[in-house]
């Protein structure tokens, strides 16, 4: 009898990432060749019927097996990616097909773990596989999957959540930094820092990590918003306060304050203190620079006041933080 594979039922369907289906067993296929394993995984890709699929990219994709034989298999991880729509205003919405979700909510019951990338949260939610778990997704349709489904805990920052056996990736390259996750919990740290070098990425970004950064932050919804945050990023280094983006904007602070949550989601001194972070994981990546350098540059003042801002952004320190992102770093 040949060794133990765990098999992944990777879902496809019309309109699907292609990253998300193509980049996870880019990952799971490095580990045979780094342990020199016989086998270790066997990726099936699973599909109402076996003709070709059309991803988002226009690529097609030919399923391995069908939903229905899919469900007479013991699975050991189900990979749910996921699709959008874009409208005519260029708003993102996550679709979540109710055939599909239907599969996944049978194929689940034969399954030990269940992940889903980027949006594809959204039918994992639908499926009913979320309700009192805190998930991620991909930025952009957060708030949609909160909406739709209340029972849900999303946190819109982190690359990925464990919750139990059910695991939820932020978009869209974060699917490998999900993949390799799941590589150390079976095979263990070595084998998935080994895989990590091959692929020439980092192991591992913490799960906690923001999955955005600062600039990539959604456009608002007016000019006057994006000036004030532009005014930000030009004043980074200076002390500045609520007080002066308010004076800046000729609106009282509280005028301000309603501005920032309706559209931005946040106050106005914790977008300046994210800007700040910001600022100061580019120099950290970048630069051999010191800690009190980039705490004044970046509008800290003190290294106390960065490492504080990093831990509450990032529950990371600076220190940390250069050592595992400094271009260049071993």
């Amino acid at each position: 009898m040949g060794p133990l594979r765990r098999l992944i039922v990777i879902v496809l369907f019309d309109g699907v990432d292609l990253l998300d289906v193509t980049g996870p067993p880019e990952v799971f296929s490095l580990v045979q060749r780094e342990t020199c394993e016989v086998t270790s995984y066997q990726i099936a890709l699973a599909a109402e019927t076996l003709d070709p699929v059309t991803t988002s990219a226009g690529v097609r994709v030919l399923p391995d097996i069908t939903f229905r034989e899919a469900s007479t298999r013991s699975i050991d991880t189900l990979l749910v990616p996921g699709s959008v729509e874009v409208d005519s205003e260029g708003r993102v919405h996550a679709l979540a097909d109710p055939v599909v979700v239907d599969w996944v909510k049978t194929l689940a019951t034969r399954t030990r773990r269940i992940t889903s990338v980027c949006v594809g949260a959204h039918i994992l939610a639908a499926a009913g596989l979320l309700d009192g778990k805190r998930a991620t997704t991909h930025w952009s349709t957060a708030q949609q999957l909160a909406a739709d489904h209340p029972m849900v805990e999303v946190d819109a920052d982190p690359i990925f959540i464990r919750e139990g056996d059910v695991w939820t990736g932020a978009g869209i390259s974060a699917c490998l930094d999900l993949s390799l996750a799941l590589v150390a919990d079976d095979f263990g740290e070595t084998v998935a820092l080994r895989v990590a070098r091959q692929l020439v990425m980092y192991l591992k970004r913490p799960s906690g990590q923001s999955q955005f950064s600062v600039p990539l932050e959604p456009v608002s919804m007016t000019r006057r918003v994006e000036d004030l945050r532009h005014y930000v990023m030009r004043h980074i280094s200076d002390q500045l306060t609520a007080a002066d983006i308010a004076a800046y904007a000729h609106v009282g602070e509280r005028q301000l304050a309603r501005i920032f949550k309706s559209e931005l989601g946040t106050t106005p001194a914790a977008y300046i203190e994210s800007a700040r972070v910001e600022a100061a994981r580019n120099q950290l990546e970048a630069t051999d620079v010191t800690l009190e350098r980039i705490a004044s540059t970046c509008g800290f003042g003190t290294t106390d006041t960065l490492i504080r801002a990093f831990r509450r952004q990032l529950d990371t320190t600076p220190t940390e933080y250069r050592r595992r992102f400094r271009a260049g770093s071993r």
